[in-house]
């Protein structure tokens, strides 16, 4: 089962972008969901997450520029970019962890390439 990634693409420096990813219905009790992101010849880190209740946490370097938010109600998970810069490249994976019988579902990966 794989969550659904959509909205990366080309944009310029100091441009935006939103990405969103869905969890197919059958994925039941979310907890945790977030966005990782990997660049060429470099380990997946984690972007942003965001709690059941709410609580969003970000990595250092997106503070202030990237937004994580979610509606339980449709199961989304959404990451709006904003002041993209070029070391912001990369393949962007959602994922969602589950509180019953605890497992962790991710999307397929979407690229998000930042260039004049």
């Amino acid at each position: 089962v794989q969550l659904q990634a959509s909205g990366g693409g080309l944009v310029q420096p100091g441009g935006s972008l939103r990405l969103s990813c869905a969890v197919p219905p059958r994925i039941f009790s979310i907890g945790a969901m977030g966005w990782y992101r990997q660049a060429p010849g470099k380990q997946r880190d984690l972007v942003a997450t965001i709690s059941e209740g709410g609580t969003a946490e970000y990595k250092d370097s997106v503070k202030g520029r990237f937004i994580i938010s979610r509606d339980s109600a449709k199961s989304t998970v959404n990451l709006q970019m904003n002041s993209l810069k070029p070391e912001d490249t990369a393949v962007y994976f959602c994922y969602a962890r589950t509180v019953v019988n605890p497992m962790v579902y991710w999307g397929q990966g979407t690229q998000v390439t930042v260039s004049s």
